[in-house]
């Protein structure tokens, strides 16, 4: 066993993420981080390639199929970067339709995470099945919060893995009021297992650690952001203000570039490390949530953004998204309370020679679509910017931070480190949550 001295920490692989990646911190004698990188090695897939060349109401469907997890955030940008282009906005009921189908996604994804993945780390067990055992209780109702918002999906997608139902102007076919009923019935047990959650994870012991990346995040007025808004960053260095830019100047400001170790694009926001995703959203607009979650989210022990004071430490992301599951929850009763059939499945969305732009906030963050169109319609160039490549600046600091952090205290053994290197990298979600393996990191003498 190393206790001290060089030495490097391995990931060989991280199983089933939406990309095959590996993981490699150098360690010095003086206990500092040399070198920490996400490297991703799988092949490129060529989405934004292949989208040339097709029709301009393909890439919905087409881009749902980059996650398994997050189907509907790639249909809905897609939809929103198409709609853009061809200067039509959906509106109206068709557009409540598809921010209660995102709440669904946002219940399923964040509750797999929560339960499945992450709550582990934090409870002392090495994987979900060992967690069961102990815990059946919370395990049995984060099942029935996945199956929820399953629910959700599966009625307005027309199927819960990779749903088919939403199109370029709207819906193939928008539900009816009675068929809403049953899911609204769902979603009231829901909130109470959503409550329960928030306070389970909020008992959880979490280490000391901070962010200071900049926080980027949708923001949009009046609600808190999910399928629409403004991009708005909250600086991670003091004395800078939030600021806000222009959908269509994103890729002017997330750069995206190549890295020696990976064949996935890294981003950076007007040339600094940036974070999306959970903490980042609830920094910038979570003073915009209904009382009734602003009052869980506090006795869950989160600050109160309205107040300026910003939750940082990534290993409190848990609770964040279970904050966000209650919402969702919240949100997606009040949208069926609220519906009335539209008058039309869609809008029509007749081609024309532009460039449009979408974003919508998956479950791990801000995701941008950008499509450029011929007069007959077809793609003629996408560009493609989600949020895991993003956040992996960020993820690799972490991984130096907490590294660093926890040697300067002493000598630590190898698979101590090992743990806390594992919960750093999943605090993040990095597309891991289609999952139930956990990463496999392995420390070896330098």
């Amino acid at each position: 066993m190393t206790t001290g001295g060089a030495r490097e920490l391995r990931v060989g692989a991280l199983a089933r993420v939406e990309g095959e990646g590996a993981l490699l911190l150098r360690v010095g004698d003086d206990g500092t981080v040399s070198e920490a990188q996400l490297k991703i090695y799988e092949p490129p897939r060529f989405f934004e390639a292949f989208l040339r060349g097709r029709r301009h109401t393909e890439p919905p469907d087409l881009t749902s199929r980059v996650c398994g997890i997050c189907p509907i955030a790639y249909q809905t940008s897609a939809c929103q970067a198409i709609e853009d282009a061809c200067g039509v906005t959906v509106g109206g009921q068709l557009a409540a339709l598809r921010r209660l189908l995102y709440c669904g996604e946002w219940i399923e994804s964040h509750t797999l995470h929560i339960h499945l993945l992450h709550a582990p780390d934090f409870l002392g067990c090495d994987n979900a099945v060992e967690l069961a055992r102990g815990h059946r209780t919370a395990v049995e109702r984060g099942l029935r919060l996945k199956q929820a918002g399953n629910a959700v999906v599966e009625l307005l997608g027309g199927r819960a893995i990779h749903p088919v139902a939403m199109r370029v102007g709207g819906f193939h076919r928008p539900p009816t009021r009675a068929e809403l009923r049953p899911l609204g019935e769902r979603l009231r047990q829901a909130r109470d297992d959503a409550l329960g959650t928030v306070a389970w994870v909020a008992g959880f012991d979490f280490p000391e650690a901070t962010c200071d990346a900049d926080f980027l995040a949708l923001a949009a007025p009046d609600t808190y952001a999910i399928e629409t808004g403004t991009p708005t960053v909250l600086p991670g260095r003091a004395g800078q203000h939030t600021r806000t830019f222009p959908l269509a100047d994103f890729t002017s400001h997330v750069i995206e570039e190549q890295v020696p170790y990976s064949t996935a694009l890294q981003a950076r926001l007007d040339g600094a490390r940036h974070l999306t995703g959970a903490l980042a959203r609830y920094a910038i607009s979570g003073h915009l949530l209904p009382p009734a979650v602003r009052e869980a989210a506090g006795a869950a022990g989160l600050p109160d953004p309205a107040t300026g004071t910003i939750c940082r430490n990534p290993f409190r992301s848990i609770v964040v998204r279970a904050v966000e599951v209650l919402y969702a929850v919240e949100e997606a009763l009040r949208l069926i309370e609220a519906y009335e059939p539209p008058p039309h499945p869609a809008v029509a969305v007749p081609p024309r020679a532009a460039t449009g732009h979408g974003a919508t906030e998956a479950p791990r963050g801000t995701l941008y679509h950008r499509y450029t169109l011929d007069a007959d319609g077809l793609v003629t160039e996408a560009c493609l910017v989600p949020p895991t490549s993003q956040n992996q600046g960020a993820i690799e600091e972490d991984l130096r931070r907490v590294a660093e952090d926890r040697l300067r205290r002493g000598d630590v053994p190898d698979d101590e480190l090992t743990r806390l290197c594992e919960r750093a990298v999943r605090n993040h979600d990095p597309c891991i949550s289609c999952s139930t393996h956990f990463l496999d990191l392995t420390v070896e003498a330098g």
